[in-house]
């Protein structure tokens, strides 16, 4: 997903396509009062987003297809962003209220061995720096924002976007999930040197070094 930012008009279009057959151009003029410019720019931004979905259909009996646009599921997530930072953290309260501790723990190694898996097919390096180096460019593709560094002979991951952001309670559970998750990946354990939520400026992750 590129620039995950929505303008005002924006935000219109995709109430206006959410939960709703999928509309053309003509249709969402017709909604919004404005010109076709103004709502052809909006789209465009809004489908180089994935908030938005492109599609053509072809009537019988015309010669053009007409372009149709519906909202996608990223739409939902934006939309309702601030209900899932009540309902997750709801979640892991209610898993630590009914087993405590032990379920909580279990569930999270459960997680991320899963979420691990899904990313071991991927990485085929060796070493421990190197299948990091790769985990770290399949984040990437997939929209993160990620860089590494080296300091004091040390290799650091600067996590500076979230994808957990959401979900995140105070006990940090998908924190954990996702240290957890690079570290089976990676091959040896990692270590969150520094976090956004303790008023960083973004998660910087090192690999522990062996003794």
């Amino acid at each position: 997903m590129a620039d995950a930012t929505v303008s005002v008009a924006g935000l219109k279009i995709v109430k206006l396509l959410v939960g709703n057959p999928p509309s053309t151009i003509t249709d969402l003029i017709r909604a919004m009062g404005v010109t076709r410019t103004a709502v052809t720019d909006q789209l465009n931004e809004l489908v180089t987003a994935g908030f938005v979905e492109l599609s053509t259909e072809r009537l019988l009996g015309r010669g053009r297809p007409r372009n149709l646009y519906k909202a996608t599921e990223a739409a939902l997530v934006l939309l309702f962003s601030s209900n899932q930072r009540l309902v997750v953290p709801a979640i892991w309260k209610a898993i630590g209220d009914i087993g405590g501790v032990e379920l909580t723990s279990k569930i999270l190694k459960k997680v991320s061995h899963t979420i691990s898996e899904h990313y071991n097919s991927k990485v085929n390096a060796k070493k421990p720096q190197d299948r990091l180096r790769q985990l770290m460019e399949i984040l990437i593709e997939e929209g993160g924002i990620l860089e590494m560094r080296e300091e004091d002979g040390h290799v650091v991951l600067y996590k500076r976007s979230c994808p957990f952001i959401s979900m995140v309670d105070d006990n940090r559970t998908a924190c954990s999930i996702d240290i957890e998750m690079m570290s089976q990946v990676v091959g040896r354990p990692l270590r969150c040197i520094a976090c956004r939520h303790d008023g960083d400026p973004c998660c910087k992750i090192e690999i522990i070094s062996e003794k």
